[in-house]
């Protein structure tokens, strides 16, 4: 197979494409599919016509052998699929012949016993390179070879024979149905090659900066005059932004848009040098560009993924996560940034349409909260419909004038003239902070809902129903807590409006380390600040996420990272002592690695646009380095006796039924309050299990199972006077 003029044709045919229509490229026209077929049987009717005169020059009768030739192309018809086919892979004359004898075969009953009848053999009942020279006036040995375009192309399949002449032959199941008008991907290729929409309408909705780099993407490829097509790279952690430019980019150049799982290549075990092929075969067919996505590489394929780039021979994207390495084949990369907070602002309004007038509070918060991209923005609006007529219509009827207010009495005094606040500058209208009202909005919910599949494998999602009143805490530390609620409500004004994001894009992430014993309410304070932001929060095990290989804990914190960009919810760090302490001196590799995996969390800490909280047991001998990275440092101290009586008030749901509890004489038990919450649960089932409304006997006698759980004697004043 001759691959050296592979890329000029693939130059060649996108350059044609600018003037042609998909419907012309793809060839899916009912016109086109009965012109195909019945050009196709027109064909296949001469050989069977020369295979009966090879019958009757063996049965030696006086007849000519009669010539096959092409049938004529029916005037203003599109040519067929065996035009095209020949004209696409070059066939010759004989190489047509050798197909169509094969096409014949799936298409008429009697043509196995035509075979053999022609060949003399009544065991050959299948096409043969012998009898395909026996009836070609241009037999070409050349044809047999296994780069010719038959073999190359896999257009045939050869069996096994005594010899090459008498192998039986065998249409290629994809190119059969190729010629009868029906264009699909090669079953071999399912799972791993899809095709993808190229619609008119994902283009125009793209925000202006994707627009930018689908006219920067189409004009090099139409303007490249290398030797090779350059692949174009798209990097970035929008995958669904990624897809959308290449297929607007498919759009702009008429050419069909096709996406190559790894991921699925992988678990699928294919062969990649024939995925290679035929990936490169339905380039040729059905005219499409082919996108790989590598967003979710293995480590492990990245080589033979590699070589598989540099020489397939065809226009290719590469979607990744991260620019990828430069090797033997020319790569052009384009960032692909998630749309602006303008352009996030331009597509919400016009995905709610009239709507958006009646909701500027909302699209404000949704752009400063949330990430999303355009298709689901799109998605948002569409399944928010009813609830947002409601709340327009709501809000409409509390515009209706209220009742008249009395007049005010007039006053005696005189009045003082109000003091007047001159303003020192003048400053756009801030964005809306994130009212409750604004987070109880259906389309702040069904934001948290779209963006949460991108987190729901790497973290555990906690239920965020805990209010401020559960949280019993000194009020210092509770006033850090609502001045990060305060910096998340206000980064919009902070980092867009007064101008920080564009001073420094260091330092912007707002994150803190929660230290303390377990059980002192680092969790529930997480939970508290999700319920009040109305925000997911995600409990990450560190312990779970470093790795003792190199570069995979690096690899497990990008992808929660990444995965978390859209939603902007809060990610709990649970027990990182796994990876923090007292930074060692580097005395190994092991050293070095450890304090690049720190480096790297605190950094993506830094930059993440959502909450990021860090739990730790160690009280003392913090890195001052790491430290001084972290914006909120907030203690939990282990509650004294008021402070646990204040939990014990507070533990009992208001529908559990309770009988002589005293609450000082519980101050008194040295508990956490995570065990205060085990030990009242586990005083309700004792209550519950005797029919008994919950009382100090069963909280003592949970409170003793919950010290031998924890290894920890009783002291002797804890139960006095129980």
């Amino acid at each position: 197979m001759n691959y050296q003029n592979l890329t000029s044709v693939a130059q060649t045919t996108i350059k044609k494409a600018k003037t042609m229509s998909v419907a012309k490229l793809t060839t899916a026209t009912n016109w086109y599919v009965v012109n195909s077929h019945r050009y196709l049987m027109s064909a296949i009717a001469q050989v069977r016509q020369a295979l009966i005169s090879r019958i009757d020059q063996r049965q030696g009768k006086e007849t000519e052998m009669m010539a096959i030739a092409p049938p004529e192309e029916e005037e203003d018809a599109p040519p067929s699929a065996l035009t095209q086919l020949c004209q696409i892979f070059g066939l010759s004359g004989f190489e047509r012949d050798v197909l169509l004898l094969c096409a014949g075969m799936e298409l008429d009953e009697e043509w196995g016993a035509l075979c053999a009848e022609a060949q003399g053999e009544a065991q050959q009942t299948y096409p043969t390179f012998g009898l395909a020279w026996a009836l070609s006036g241009e037999p070409n040995l050349a044809a047999l070879r296994p780069d010719a375009p038959l073999r190359g192309w896999r257009l045939i399949e050869v069996g096994e024979g005594m010899s090459r002449l008498k192998c039986p032959l065998r249409i290629d199941e994809r190119i059969f149905h190729y010629l009868l008008g029906d264009d699909y991907i090669d079953s071999r290729l399912r799972g791993i090659v899809q095709p993808l929409s190229v619609e008119a309408e994902d283009y125009a909705v793209l925000p202006p900066s994707h627009q930018q780099i689908v006219a920067q993407i189409a004009a090099t490829w139409v303007e490249s005059s290398r030797t090779t097509l350059p692949v174009i790279g798209l990097s970035g952690v929008d995958g669904l932004s990624k897809s959308a430019i290449a297929a607007a980019v498919c759009r702009q150049l008429n050419v069909n848009l096709h996406r190559f799982s790894v991921a699925a290549l992988t678990s699928q075990g294919g062969s990649l040098s024939l995925v290679k092929q035929l990936c490169e075969r339905e380039w040729f067919l059905s005219h499409a560009v082919l996108l790989v996505d590598g967003d979710e590489m293995e480590e492990g394929i990245t080589a033979g993924l590699s070589e598989f780039i540099d020489t397939i021979n065809l226009p290719l994207m590469v979607s990744s996560r991260e620019p990828g390495r430069q090797r033997m084949r020319s790569r052009i990369t384009w960032e692909v940034q998630p749309p602006t907070a303008e352009e996030q602002k331009a597509i919400w309004q016009a995905a709610l349409g009239e709507k958006a007038v009646h909701l500027e509070a909302e699209i404000e918060a949704l752009v400063s909260q949330f990430q999303l991209s355009v298709r689901d923005i799109y998605t948002v609006c569409i399944q928010a419909q009813r609830s947002l007529e409601e709340e327009i219509a709501n809000k409409a009827a509390a515009l209706v004038s209220p009742e008249p207010e009395p007049e005010p009495v007039e006053e005696t005094k005189p009045k003082r003239k109000p003091r007047v606040t001159r303003k020192t500058n003048t400053e756009t209208p801030p964005p809306k902070p994130v009212t409750l009202e604004v987070a109880k909005s259906p389309l702040w919910d069904i934001c948290r809902i779209q963006a949460r599949p991108q987190l729901e494998d790497l973290a555990v999602r906690i239920e965020t129903t805990a209010e401020w009143e559960d949280l019993i805490l000194p009020e210092r530390e509770k006033g850090m807590l609502r001045e990060m609620v305060v910096q998340v409500q206000q980064r919009g004004r902070v980092y867009e409006t007064w101008g920080f994001a564009q001073k420094n894009q260091r330092g912007l992430g707002i994150n803190a380390l929660f230290s303390g014993m377990s059980g002192t309410g680092k969790t529930l304070a997480a939970e508290v600040l999700g319920n009040t932001l109305r925000l997911d929060v995600y409990r990450i095990d560190l312990s779970a996420v470093v790795s003792k290989y190199i570069g995979e804990t690096e690899k497990n914190l990008r992808r929660i990272f990444d995965g978390a960009e859209g939603s902007g919810a809060i990610l709990l760090f649970d027990e990182a002592d796994a990876l923090f302490g007292k930074r060692s001196e580097v005395k190994d590799s092991h050293d070095r690695h450890a304090n690049i995996e720190v480096s790297y969390l605190l950094q993506r800490m830094e930059t993440y646009r959502g909450l990021a909280i860090l739990t730790t047991n160690i009280q003392t001998g913090l890195d001052q380095a790491f430290i001084r990275r972290i914006r909120f440092i907030i203690k939990f101290p282990y509650p004294a006796a008021k402070e646990r009586e204040e939990i014990w008030r507070r533990v009992f749901p208001q529908q559990t039924p309770t009988e002589g509890l005293d609450f000082k004489k519980l101050g008194q038990l040295n508990m956490a309050g995570g065990n205060i919450k085990t030990i009242a649960m586990n005083a309700a089932f004792l209550a519950a299990g005797a029919g008994e409304a919950v009382q100090m006997k069963h909280i003592k006698q949970a409170a003793i199972q919950e010290c031998l759980k924890v290894e920890r004697p009783m002291g002797q004043g804890e139960l006095q006077g129980w």
